[in-house]
């Protein structure tokens, strides 16, 4: 099967490449750069080739979602697409217009483009939708109208949302270990209570491979892992398995704008990034009863374990502290 696989430089995308190629698709990438895409492939695979062979050949080609330009040729022949652009940070030479606006026009221009090379189904990774009071995270809002836009276009479509995705490179995880290291107290807002269920990398990598075939057509599943845990305890956790001691100091509020930038500056992220995360702290992220894991044939990961592999393969190109 011929497979489009967009955001292939990205977190889920340079994971999910090669374990399609391990099934036998023929794989094309599309990225605005195509040479950043092939340093991410060829990272991906380098870090997981036991026997030194060569990366597998995937077809990159050069294309932007945002202006539409590439798309159809990129789109040419294929009948599996994935879509896993998010447009939180601005890029390089990128529209200076707000990320939930630069998501609907890339969504619906790759969703034009799709449907008229005849695709047979795009598959989508976004985010669970909040159960707090209040209209909620423009970033969650944002997710799921591109959700929307990808299925209208496209009815055999697949959407599958998560919350936090425990690996690695998740910029998401990636941000909870940085506070873990560098505040030698635990200072956490009125969120530490709140509930998700995190699901590990390699959960949600065999959840979007299975997507491109399974009888799930047409379908949005919020998808999660098997344990069910506050941020605070996930937090902690991570501290645990860190071998790091750290006493908590919960603060009654969440001041989110405030908290937020603080929290951007300790972990040495973008405030644009966290912030918009950090807006979906407002209640509970769970997934509703949806059984992805058994509609995909997808084995899950307890949390501890998903943690526990992602700071063993964080330690495979960084130093991490008391480990």
């Amino acid at each position: 099967m011929r497979i489009l696989v967009t955001g292939a430089s990205g977190f889920a995308g340079s994971l999910l490449v090669p374990r399609l190629l391990a099934d036998g698709h023929e794989l094309r990438a599309l990225g605005r750069e195509p040479g950043r895409v092939r340093d991410a492939l060829e990272r991906t695979s380098s870090g997981r080739r036991a026997n030194g062979s060569a990366a597998p050949a995937v077809e990159v080609v050069r294309g932007d979602a945002l202006t539409g330009a590439g798309l159809a040729a990129a789109l040419d022949g294929v009948q599996i697409a994935y879509y896993l652009i998010h447009s939180m940070e601005p890029a390089r030479n990128a529209s200076p217009a707000p990320f939930a606006q630069r998501e609907r026009i890339a969504a619906e221009n790759f969703a034009t483009a799709a449907a008229a090379a005849g695709v047979d189904r795009i598959v989508y990774l976004g985010g669970l939708q909040g159960r707090g009071e209040g209209p909620g995270s423009r970033h969650l809002q944002s997710r799921e109208q591109v959700a929307r836009i990808l299925l209208d276009a496209v009815p055999s479509s697949v959407a599958l949302r998560a919350s936090i995705v425990i690996g690695a490179r998740s910029r998401s995880f990636r941000f909870l270990v940085r506070l873990v290291e560098r505040m030698p107290v635990l200072a956490l807002p009125a969120w530490r209570n709140f509930h998700t269920q995190p699901i590990d990398e390699r959960d949600i990598i065999e959840m979007l491979a299975s997507s491109a075939t399974a009888a799930v057509a047409g379908r949005s599943l919020d998808v999660g892992g098997p344990d069910v845990l506050t941020y605070g305890e996930m937090i902690s956790r991570i501290a645990d398995l860190m071998l790091i001691g750290r006493p908590s100091l919960p603060i009654g509020v969440n001041l989110t704008p405030l908290t937020g930038r603080l929290a951007a500056a300790i972990a040495g992220e973008n405030p644009e990034l966290v912030l918009p995360l950090m807006e979906g702290l407002g209640g509970d992220l769970l997934p509703g009863d949806d059984h992805a894991d058994q509609l995909l044939g997808v084995q899950l990961h307890s949390y501890d374990a998903a943690v526990e592999h992602a700071l063993a393969e964080w330690e495979t190109f960084e130093p991490l502290a008391a480990r």
